[in-house]
């Protein structure tokens, strides 16, 4: 049996290799450095590459001079004695051992400024799911495989999952953070250059892994600012956790305001130390707070009963991502929040770029040297979309062939 493909196939396939060779004449080894600590990351990678390449060369060098040079000139041939020199053993020690504590240090700095999220970040929570990344804004704006943010501000990702582990990666901040489920992973960056970026799961999460991506628009504050006011905000995460708080769930009338009810006071906690009746002292975190709601009996605050039900399977990822905003709220915190100052009242409810006359808004989308930014509607799964709101999902459709036997 032999396979014939169609002409049209290997057209196709030419066009578009030769479109691609058209807009690209050259490919980048590396993205381009588009956060505060991009180019940290890229001077800390290339001096190990620099220091893997000498040693690497100068090993091979002496390898093939010390062959040549020692080689066996008569049969049975018998070689000098060593004793050993204190002064080449020495400097074959301490070298290496300044050369590796400089890449410790470097890499230790670099870490800690990775990871270490500043407190005036601006809060935007993320919740992945096979295959797409929900974004929700401390203003209310839902995205779904989009990120808007503002230029020369520092963001802070608040993230979980619904079902598997997935990875946050964005290629040109230079940064990446696993999304595990039952747990907050958190990532943060501050964009120095306006642009589109791709976004990126870096941990395979099933079928469609490959799918499962998007773009963060960078913005100038103001067309960011408009951005806003052209989308539907609704409720906040702050104010969608006040309702499950006090009206859906019922937490307050166990937890009130004036530590007279049956549970502790949530007000002015976060941040601080919570001494338990194991006598553990643990930090009042989203981690802490998150498990109080779905596993109350293992954390016990001092003074009080274990009688607070769980509600593991009663509510969502997105809702246990409102209630821990709003027991923020109560100390204070409010995740840094957005900017912007106007009502998103008579726009899309798509939570994309609306229709306006400012520069973001329209298609010619905001450019700079090397990126244009066209910002696009995200599916809300209000479209006949019969996968729902996940734009990347397979569609249930016979794989086409060109093969004929």
């Amino acid at each position: 049996m032999r396979f014939v493909f169609s002409s049209h196939f290997s057209t196709s396939q030419f066009s578009v290799k030769f479109r691609f060779m058209q807009q690209n004449s050259w490919i980048p080894l590396f993205p381009e450095q588009a956060s505060s600590f991009a180019w940290q990351v890229d001077a800390l990678y290339f001096y190990i590459i620099a220091v893997t390449v000498f040693f690497g060369i100068g090993s091979a060098i002496f390898i093939f001079y010390f062959a040549v040079r020692y080689r066996e000139t008569e049969k049975f041939g018998k070689g000098a004695d060593i004793h050993g020199s204190m002064p080449l053993e020495l400097t074959w020690t301490i070298i290496p051992f300044a050369i590796a504590m400089t890449i410790f240090v470097a890499g230790a700095y670099v870490f800690y400024n990775l990871y270490r999220p500043p407190t005036d970040a601006m809060e935007i929570y993320v919740v992945g799911k096979q295959w797409m990344w929900k974004f929700q804004h401390g203003s209310g704006q839902r995205e779904i495989n989009e990120l808007h943010v503002p230029v020369g501000r520092k963001v802070k990702l608040t993230m979980t999952t619904e079902d598997v582990i997935h990875d946050v990666f964005i290629p040109a901040f230079r940064t990446k953070m696993d999304v595990v489920p039952g747990r907050y992973t958190t990532l943060w960056f501050e964009p120095t250059k306006p642009g589109k970026y791709h976004l990126f799961c870096a941990e395979y999460c099933g079928l469609n892994h490959s799918g499962m991506g998007g773009y963060v628009y960078v913005m100038e504050q103001r067309d960011y600012d408009n951005w806003l006011s052209g989308s539907v905000s609704g409720q906040t995460p702050v104010e969608a956790g006040k309702d499950l708080f006090e009206t859906k769930l019922g937490c307050a009338s166990c937890h009130q305001a004036n530590n007279q009810g049956r549970g502790p006071t949530l007000n002015n906690l976060f941040g601080k130390d919570q001494k338990l009746t194991t006598g553990q002292t643990v930090s009042f975190n989203d981690e802490y707070i998150r498990n109080s709601i779905l596993n109350p009996q293992n954390q016990i605050v001092e003074g009080y009963q274990p009688i607070m039900p769980t509600f593991k399977g009663q509510v969502t990822e997105e809702q246990l991502l409102s209630l821990v905003a709003y027991i923020k709220s109560l100390s204070g915190n409010t995740g840094g929040g957005a900017t912007n100052q106007q009502s998103g009242s008579g726009s899309s409810s798509d939570g994309a770029a609306s229709s306006s006359s400012t520069t973001v808004n329209t298609p010619n989308g905001v450019t700079n040297s090397t990126n244009t930014v066209n910002p696009r509607r995200a599916d809300r799964g209000e479209s006949a979309n019969t996968q729902g709101s996940n734009p990347n999902a397979p569609a249930n459709l016979s794989e086409p062939t060109r093969r004929q036997p």
